[in-house]
């Protein structure tokens, strides 16, 4: 198992507000300043979504095969903020903003340490696999996402 590949059970941080992933930074995800090319700090975050979902209890593959529903970003609004370089340790961290029938609305951010790196907005759809068009988030994972959002509100 590549070290970038590692167990969400064993590393991950999930509780009702946000999960986080750690990723670091290898040689090949930097360009030729020395830091980690703008691209692939989109691929460290599809990553954390998908551990987070994992670390849920829902896995994609099955998600696609039981329900015939997959997940695709429908938008994105990222900011960069500061540079990552090789070997950093860095956070990756998902948080549920809003979720409807169809689609789920994520803020998404990575840091280093205390230091906010890039700052993200997510808006991912659930699609039938053989179409996709929208169909509903299968209500399994759609119970299971109300009730980390209640647990996740303060007022």
């Amino acid at each position: 198992m590549s070290p970038r590949k590692q167990s969400a059970t064993q590393h991950s941080t999930l509780n009702t507000q946000h999960f986080s992933w750690p990723v670091r930074v290898y040689y090949e995800d930097t360009d030729l300043g020395g830091v980690v090319y703008y691209a692939n700090y989109l691929k460290f975050m599809e990553r954390a979504r998908t551990e987070w979902l994992r670390a849920l209890g829902f896995d994609q593959t099955a998600l696609a095969r039981d329900h015939g529903a997959v997940f695709v970003v429908s938008s994105l609004t990222i900011d960069y903020l500061e540079p990552a370089a090789f070997n950093d340790e860095l956070t990756v961290t998902v948080e549920l903003e809003k979720l409807g029938a169809a689609q789920i609305m994520l803020k998404q951010g990575i840091t280093r340490g205390a230091e906010a790196l890039v700052t993200a907005s997510v808006r991912i759809a659930c699609v039938n696999t053989a179409t996709f068009r929208p169909v509903r988030i299968p209500s399994s994972l759609s119970e299971c996402l109300h009730r980390q959002a209640a647990k996740g509100k303060t007022a």
